[in-house]
C-alpha cells in the first residue's frame, strides 16, 4: 500500500444536547447559534473536505417551544434537513414515551443507533446498534451507547430497559466489535450519552483489542479545551445547544486501523464562521410563526429578572416554581427537580412561550406522606459527596418554609427547620413530587416507594404541573424570590 493510500484524512463534526436550540440569538450585539448557521457550517466543511461526517450524540429534543408544541416531530423534520450522517439516542429522546420515539424514528431520514436499549422479555434491541459508514475506501464503525443512569424516564415502561451499567455497556461494545472487526474497520467511534466522567469509566473498561478509537459523548453538557485520553481512547464533547460544534481533523492509518494524528477544536457558530442555510431558516420560521401565534401572550410580569445558574444549588427560579406548586396544591413541602428548570434566567416579562421553554415538563404531581426522619435522609442523600464530584444526579429546589443548613465536611445538618421550628423525626409531612421523581424515588433519594407508602396512600394532586404554574403566574403579578435562605451548603 502506498503512503498516500495508507493515510487518509477524515473530518468528524459533532454536536450533542441540542435540546431544540433552533434559533439564533443576539449576544453582545453578535448573532450566534441556531440550526440554520450550524447547517451552513456543516455544508461548508463538506464542500471543502473530501471526507467529512457529522454526528449527534443524543438529546435533539426538549428545551424549545417548537419542539414541545409538535412533540418532537418538528425537530425530526428540521434534523432531516440538517442531514446528520448518524445520531445516537439521549435520555430526552424518550420524554414523549417509547411508542412516540419509535414513531419519530420512522419519520427520520437519517440513521439512529443504540446498542443497549432493549425489550426485557426477549432482549431484542429497539434500534439498530451500529452503523458502518464507508467513505473514500475507509470503513467507520459507529456504536450508540446509553446506560440506565440516564434513562430514568423508562421507569414508566416496565418492558423496556438497558443493560444497566457501564461494565455491561462495555461488554455490548465488545460484542459488536468482535463481530465486525473482521470487516477491516479503519476507525471505531462510540456515540454515547452518559456524561463525560462516565465516558472515562467506559473507556477504561474497554479491551484495547476491540479497537475503539474515539468516544463522542453528551449528557453532561461539558465544554472542553482538548480531548481527554483514557486507555488510548480520545474522548470529546461539545457543550450544549447550537452555539458551537466540535471538529476532529483526523489522519486515519488504514493499515493499522487507528488514529495516526489529529487536531480537535470547538468551532463557534456565528456569522464569521458560518453561512446561513436559507432552506432550514425558512422551515424554522414556518414553525415559529405557528408557535408565536399560540405562545406570544404575556403570562405575568416578575418584579425583576430571576435566575437559575446552577442545578446543584438553591436558585431564584427554583424557589419560584417550587412555591407556585406548593401554594396551589396545598402540600407542606414541594421538592421540585432542578432539571425541570431549563433556562438560566427568566423575566421580568414572561411570555407563555418563554414559560414553556423554561419549564417544558407537563407531568402529574403526586402527594405522599413522609416522616421528618425520612425527609432528612432524602435530602442528605441528595447532597452526598459524589454530587459535588461531577456525577450527574438529581437535585431539588425546596419550597418556602423549609430551611436546611448542611455541612459537607461533617455530612451533618447544622439546621433543619420548618416554619422556624426544628423538625422532629416523627413529624409527618405532606410532600409534593413530580411523576418522574416519584417513579425514580430510589435513585434520587435512596428510599423506596413502598417505604413511603407505609405512611399513607399516594394522591394525585394534578395531571399537569405546567398548567398549575401558568395559572398561578396569571393570578400573581410582580413575583420575586431571593435565593440563599432555604438550602445553605457549607
Amino acid at each position: 500500500m502506498e503512503e498516500n493510500e495508507r493515510y487518509k484524512k477524515l473530518v468528524l463534526l459533532h454536536s450533542n444536547d441540542m435540546h431544540g436550540d433552533f434559533l439564533a440569538e443576539t449576544v453582545d450585539e453578535k448573532l450566534i447559534g441556531g440550526v440554520s448557521m450550524l447547517s451552513g457550517y456543516i455544508n461548508k466543511v463538506k464542500e471543502e473536505e473530501k471526507n467529512a461526517l457529522y454526528c449527534i450524540a443524543g438529546d435533539m429534543f426538549r428545551g424549545s417551544v417548537i419542539d414541545s408544541e409538535f412533540k418532537g416531530l418538528s425537530t425530526i423534520e428540521i434534523m432531516n434537513m440538517l442531514s446528520p450522517d448518524v445520531v445516537t439516542l439521549g435520555n430526552h429522546e424518550v420524554d414523549y414515551g417509547i411508542a412516540h420515539l419509535l414513531f419519530l424514528e420512522k419519520c427520520a431520514k437519517f440513521p439512529i443507533i443504540n446498542a443497549n436499549f432493549h425489550i426485557k422479555t426477549n432482549n431484542a434491541r429497539l434500534f439498530r446498534p451500529y452503523l458502518i459508514k464507508e467513505i473514500d475506501g475507509m470503513k467507520i464503525l459507529f456504536i450508540g451507547i446509553l446506560t440506565e443512569q440516564v434513562l430514568a424516564q423508562t421507569k414508566n415502561d416496565g418492558l423496556v430497559g438497558t443493560f444497566v451499567n457501564v461494565n455491561e455497556a462495555a461488554d455490548e461494545v465488545g460484542r459488536i466489535c468482535n463481530a465486525y472487526n473482521a470487516l477491516d474497520i479503519d476507525l471505531t467511534v462510540l456515540l454515547t450519552h452518559i456524561g463525560f466522567e462516565e465516558d472515562k469509566k467506559l473507556a477504561a473498561a474497554l479491551d484495547p483489542s476491540w479497537g475503539v478509537d474515539i468516544i463522542i459523548g453528551g449528557h453532561s453538557h461539558t465544554f472542553i479545551d482538548k480531548p481527554a485520553k483514557v486507555n488510548d481512547i480520545l474522548i470529546v464533547q461539545a457543550g450544549t445547544g447550537t452555539d458551537q460544534i466540535g471538529r476532529f481533523d483526523i489522519v486515519v492509518d488504514t493499515e493499522k486501523n487507528s488514529v495516526a494524528g489529529y487536531k480537535w477544536k470547538s468551532v463557534p457558530i456565528d456569522k464569521e464562521h458560518c453561512p446561513v442555510d436559507d432552506e432550514i431558516e425558512g422551515l424554522i420560521e414556518s414553525y415559529k410563526t405557528k408557535t408565536d401565534a399560540k405562545y406570544g401572550r404575556v403570562v405575568t410580569r416578575l418584579n425583576r429578572k430571576l435566575t437559575h445558574p446552577c442545578r446543584e444549588q438553591e436558585t431564584e427560579l427554583g424557589d419560584l416554581f417550587a412555591d407556585a406548586l406548593r401554594d396551589s396544591l396545598g402540600v407542606d413541602v414541594m421538592l421540585l427537580g432542578s432539571g425541570s428548570v431549563r433556562c438560566e434566567e427568566m423575566g421580568p416579562i414572561v411570555m407563555l412561550g418563554t414559560l414553556t421553554e423554561c419549564f417544558p415538563y407537563d407531568d402529574p404531581v403526586y402527594m405522599v406522606n413522609v416522616t421528618g426522619r425520612q425527609l432528612k435522609d432524602m435530602l442528605k442523600y441528595m447532597m452526598r459527596d459524589e454530587v459535588w464530584q461531577g456525577v450527574h444526579s438529581e437535585f431539588y429546589q425546596l419550597s418556602e418554609g423549609l430551611r436546611v443548613v448542611y455541612s459537607r465536611a461533617d455530612h451533618e445538618y447544622r439546621e433543619f427547620t420548618f416554619r422556624g421550628q426544628p423538625v422532629d423525626d416523627d413529624r409527618m409531612f405532606t410532600l409534593g413530587l413530580q411523576n418522574f421523581h416519584y417513579n425514580n424515588m430510589k435513585d434520587s433519594f435512596n428510599i423506596s416507594q413502598s417505604e413511603v407508602l407505609k405512611n399513607g396512600k399516594r394522591r394525585t394532586l394534578c395531571t399537569s404541573c405546567r398548567q398549575v404554574i401558568e395559572e398561578y403566574f396569571s393570578e400573581h403579578q410582580h413575583l420575586d424570590r431571593r435565593a440563599g435562605e432555604r438550602l445553605i451548603i457549607e
